[in-house]
C-alpha cells in the first residue's frame, strides 16, 4: 500500500506510555490530499512550537480528528499496553468519519471494526500516523501543564510525568498524587 494515499486512511498514535503520571492520549486523523500539510512527521522530532503550530494546521485542514484517553484507573487496571489500544480505539471510533483502513503506529493493534495494519516506526512513515502523534501529543502535554498546577512540587510541566531524577525525587519527597499510576514500580514500592 502507497502510504501517501490518504484518502480514507486514518492514522492513529499514542502519547504517554512511559511516564509515572497522567493518562495515556491517543488521536486519530484522517487528511485530506487536497490540502496537504508540510512538516509532518514524528511528534518527538519536532520543537515545542513547530508541534502547537502543526496541531492548529491539522485541527483545520484535516477531513476528521478525534482525540481521546485512557484514565490512570484504566492503565492500572489493564495495564499500558492495552490501556493505549483502548486510548487509540476511542479515538478511531470518535472519528466522524468511518475509516476504510486504520494505520498505527507500533506493532500492536487496537481491536477494530476496519481492517487495521501495524507500522513499525509509523509516525516517521505515514503522514496520517504522524498528525494523530502530533495531535495526541500538544494534547497530553497541555494536560500535565494544567496537572502541574493542581499538583505542585512533582514539576510535571517541565517532564510531563515521565520518570526523570526531578520526577522520582520529587515522589519520594512527596508520595504519590491521585494521578501517578499506581502499577508502575517506582510508584508502587512508594506505596
Amino acid at each position: 500500500m502507497d502510504f501517501l494515499d490518504v484518502e480514507g486512511v486514518a492514522g492513529t498514535d499514542e502519547v504517554g506510555r512511559g511516564p509515572l503520571a497522567g493518562a495515556v492520549v491517543a488521536a486519530a486523523v484522517i487528511l485530506d490530499s487536497n490540502q496537504p500539510i508540510v512538516g509532518l512527521k514524528d511528534s518527538k522530532k519536532l520543537s515545542e512550537k513547530k508541534r502547537e503550530s502543526l496541531a492548529e494546521e491539522i485541527k483545520e485542514k484535516a477531513i476528521c480528528w478525534c482525540i481521546a484517553r485512557a484514565e490512570v484507573e484504566e492503565i492500572d487496571q489493564i495495564n499500558i499496553l492495552q490501556a493505549s489500544l483502548l486510548a487509540m480505539r476511542r479515538a478511531v471510533l470518535g472519528l466522524s468519519v468511518e475509516p476504510r483502513q486504520v494505520l498505527v503506529d507500533g506493532r500492536h493493534c487496537p481491536s477494530l471494526e476496519y481492517p487495521v495494519q501495524a507500522i513499525v516506526k509509523g509516525d516517521s512513515l505515514v503522514p496520517a500516523i504522524s498528525a494523530a502523534s502530533i495531535l495526541a501529543k500538544v494534547a497530553r502535554d497541555g494536560e500535565m501543564m494544567a496537572l502541574d498546577e493542581i499538583y505542585p512540587g512533582y514539576g510535571l510541566a517541565k517532564h510531563k510525568g515521565y520518570p526523570t531524577a526531578a520526577h522520582l525525587a520529587a515522589l519520594l519527597r512527596l508520595g504519590p498524587s491521585p494521578i501517578h499510576r499506581r502499577s508502575f514500580a517506582p510508584v508502587k514500592k512508594l506505596l
